[in-house]
């Protein structure tokens, strides 16, 4: 205790008081000289046990603060309960929690990570053995040349899946750190549905399915994103139906912009519909090209801005998926 500069201060001061108090009393009467010395004596000897009390306390309470950064659990705090120590033992208690609940959410996250990592080497992995045995095939000299030509088309087409996986991976880790800025621009929900639209004009065609659309108003958002979101809604869409349409509805009202896309496929498992928008989710109706990373990249393109995307079976037949952008924090 002496060691503080404080205390030592304090103690100096005492002195000086207990002598010049002693003395002036003195100097008036020689009893009150003993009557002052023997005042000031028991109060700086009060001060300097209550002093010492509280050191040690403080003292204890930092022992204890050392085995919480030491990750000892169960640590009880309530002893602290007097005087300015209550205060201080408040604080550190809810400094105590929040650093367990971080602490769990790190390890949660350190779990998600190795589970996320084991996946995508998964699904990397398949493609690449693809590639690797398309390669080893292309060296067989007794190949003709439309055999060849077949083992490159399929060659391309594992290139471009491992090509997708990866930018779509580099995405979703971007949207995680939230280094991605999205744009606040005025947009007309039919220009939207257009550019999502765009690059299924083709395989659509070729699997004999259309797109029927009924769309006004505008949203505020990122173009670019939003279309990519809404077009891996459409790309699910396409692909787990043979031929049919699927309709679109979009429509804007004082409280949010609403897109409502439907198929007239199959519909969704009712075992899949909880799960649909998690990552690496493979439903029962999964293709076996389906990674299970679109819809969970569109749920959190959407979600960040301010919009929400629910997944349903239509009562007719087929899945339905509504879309709002709404324009007030919900």
């Amino acid at each position: 205790m002496l060691r503080n500069r404080e205390i030592r201060i304090c103690l100096i001061i005492s002195a000086i008081i207990i002598v010049g108090g002693t003395v002036a009393g003195y100097i008036i009467d020689r009893r009150a000289g003993y009557l002052v010395f023997a005042l000031t004596v028991i109060i700086t000897f009060a001060w300097s046990m209550g002093t010492i009390l509280r050191y040690r306390k403080i003292s204890s309470l930092a022992n204890e603060i050392d085995s919480i950064l030491h990750g000892k659990e169960n640590i009880d705090l309530s002893h602290y309960n007097e005087g300015e120590l209550s205060l201080l033992q408040s604080e550190i208690t809810k400094l105590f929690v929040r650093l367990r609940e971080q602490a769990d959410m790190l390890e949660n996250d350190k779990a998600r990570l190795a589970d996320s990592i084991a996946d995508i080497s998964h699904q990397v992995r398949t493609p690449l053995t693809s590639v690797n045995l398309i390669a080893a095939a292309l060296l067989n000299p007794e190949l003709d040349e439309e055999q060849r030509r077949a083992q490159v088309r399929d060659m391309q087409r594992q290139l471009d899946r491992i090509d997708w996986l990866i930018s779509s991976l580099l995405k979703i880790a971007k949207l995680d750190a939230g280094t991605i800025f999205f744009r606040h621009d005025k947009i007309l929900l039919k220009s939207l549905i257009d550019k999502a639209a765009e690059p299924l004009a083709i395989p659509m065609e070729l699997k004999g399915q259309k797109i029927e659309a009924d769309i006004s108003g505008s949203f505020t958002g990122d173009l670019s994103w939003t279309a990519e979101a809404v077009g891996n809604i459409l790309k699910n869409c396409m692909e787990h139906m043979e031929q049919g349409t699927i309709y679109v509805t979009a429509r804007e009202n004082s409280l949010y912009s609403e897109i409502i896309i439907r198929d007239t496929g199959p519909g969704i498992d009712k075992n899949d519909i909880s799960h649909l928008f998690e990552r690496f989710y493979k439903g029962a109706n999964s293709s076996e090209q389906s990674v299970g990373i679109g819809l969970a990249l569109s749920r959190m393109i959407i979600v960040k801005q301010n919009g929400t995307v629910k997944a349903e079976n239509y009562k007719s037949g087929g899945a339905v998926f509504t879309i709002r952008f709404y324009k007030g924090t919900i």
